[in-house]
């Protein structure tokens, strides 16, 4: 039995930002779960993101810690691909 736990991604994400909607696009198109966190109306959604990532731009992508800021779908394929083999 494997007593790793592996938790849901999450995704930090602004309303009406196309690079958003590219990571959702992409992490739907590679069947990888994850949880959608919008910072545009969540003042403590916001701080959370920029705490995690040192910054204010999004998306932002949590996968247990390893954290991808300010990203295009060229760093997030590589990304997925160490994180998430099944999905590369």
């Amino acid at each position: 039995m494997n007593n790793v736990t592996q938790t849901t991604p999450r995704l930090y994400t602004k309303s009406g930002c196309p690079w958003c909607q590219q990571a959702r696009d992409i992490l739907n198109e590679k069947d990888v779960s994850y949880r959608e966190i919008s910072v545009t109306a969540s003042e403590e959604a916001f701080n959370e993101m920029q705490r995690l990532s040192g910054q204010t731009f999004a998306p932002v992508l949590d996968w247990n810690g390893e954290i991808l800021a300010d990203f295009g779908p060229e760093e997030l394929r590589p990304f997925l691909a160490r994180r998430h083999p099944v999905a590369a």
